[in-house]
C-alpha cells in the first residue's frame, strides 16, 4: 500500500500541478491585457515587417531570391505554380473568391481560433497564444533576411516588379479584383510586398488547425479545419502571391514556433510572478 502510494505520488503531483495551472488560467486571464499584448505585438510586427520590406529593398535582390526559389523547385521537378494558375485563370468568379480568401481568412480564422481558445479552452489559450506569437516572430526574421519577389510581381512593371515580359503569372488581385489591391497607393507604400518567405498565411492556417483540432467535436467543423491549410496553400499559389516552397517555410516556422513557444510558456507557468500577469 505504501509502495503504491509512493509510486503514484509523482503522477498525482503532476496532475495536481496541471489542475492548478488550468484553474489559474481560467480565473486569471484578462481580456484587456491579452488585447493589448496581441495588438502591441501585431503593431510591432507590422512596423518591423515593413521597415525591412519592399520600400527598403532593391527589386534586383528580391528577384535574385525568386530565381533561387524557382531553381530549387525546378531541381525537384515541381515548378508548377504557373500551370496551376493557368488551369483556373479563366474562372473569374472563382479567382475573385480566392483573392478574398487570401486577403481575409488568415485574419478571420486566426482571430476566431484565438477567441475560441480564450473563451472555451482557457487552459490551452496561453500556450497556443505564445506559439502563435513565436511563429509570427520567426516569420519576421525570414522576411528581413530573405526578401522574396512573389510570382505576381515577376511580370509587373511597377516600382516593385521585375517587368519580365515572358512571365506566365497573372496578378489576380490587380487584374480581377478583391477587397483591396497591392497597387493602391496606401497599400503599395505600407505593405511589404517581398514578405513571401516563409508564408505566414500557411503558417497561421497550420496554427489554427493544430490549436483547434483537439477541441472541436462537430464533424463538419473538423473537416473544415482539416481542409483549411490545404485550401490556403491552393489560394496562395493560384493567386500568384507565393511559390509553394514558401509554404514549406511556413511549415518549418510553425514547427519551430511550437517547440520554442511551448517551452516559453512552460517557463512562464513555472514562475508565479509571470503566471499572475499572463
Amino acid at each position: 500500500m505504501e509502495l503504491n502510494q509512493h509510486l503514484c505520488s509523482p503522477m498525482q503531483k503532476q496532475r495536481t500541478y496541471q489542475t492548478q495551472i488550468a484553474n489559474h488560467q481560467k480565473s486569471h486571464l484578462n481580456w484587456f491585457r491579452e488585447l493589448v499584448l496581441i495588438g502591441a505585438f501585431y503593431a510591432l510586427y507590422s512596423w518591423i515587417r515593413n521597415q525591412f520590406g519592399s520600400a527598403s529593398v532593391e527589386p534586383d535582390i528580391a528577384l535574385r531570391n525568386a530565381r533561387h526559389m524557382i531553381d530549387a523547385e525546378r531541381f525537384v521537378g515541381l515548378y508548377v505554380e504557373a500551370d496551376i494558375q493557368s488551369w483556373f485563370i479563366g474562372w473569374d468568379f472563382f479567382i475573385r473568391f480566392c483573392n478574398i480568401f487570401y486577403g481575409t481568412l488568415h485574419f478571420v480564422v486566426t482571430l476566431g481560433a484565438l477567441l475560441y481558445l480564450y473563451f472555451r479552452q482557457p487552459e490551452a489559450y496561453p500556450r497556443w497564444r505564445t506559439i502563435g506569437l513565436t511563429t509570427t516572430g520567426l516569420a519576421l526574421i525570414g522576411f528581413a533576411a530573405y526578401p522574396l519577389m512573389p510570382p505576381r510581381l515577376l511580370g509587373n512593371c511597377g516600382t516593385y516588379g521585375a517587368c519580365i515580359e515572358s512571365s506566365p503569372f497573372v496578378d489576380t488581385v490587380a487584374e480581377l479584383g478583391g477587397l483591396w489591391s497591392f497597387d493602391s497607393g496606401m497599400m503599395e507604400n505600407l505593405s511589404n510586398q517581398y514578405a513571401a518567405m516563409p508564408s505566414l498565411h500557411f503558417a497561421w492556417a497550420l496554427w489554427s488547425y493544430l490549436a483547434l483540432k483537439p477541441f472541436v467535436e462537430n464533424k463538419l467543423i473538423q473537416v473544415a479545419i482539416w481542409l483549411y491549410p490545404s485550401c490556403t496553400l491552393f489560394a496562395i499559389v493560384v493567386t500568384a502571391n507565393h511559390y509553394w516552397i514558401d509554404a514549406v517555410g511556413g511549415g518549418l516556422i510553425i514547427l519551430a514556433g511550437y517547440w520554442i513557444g511551448s517551452r516559453l510558456q512552460e517557463w512562464s507557468d513555472s514562475r508565479p510572478f509571470l503566471r499572475n500577469s499572463s
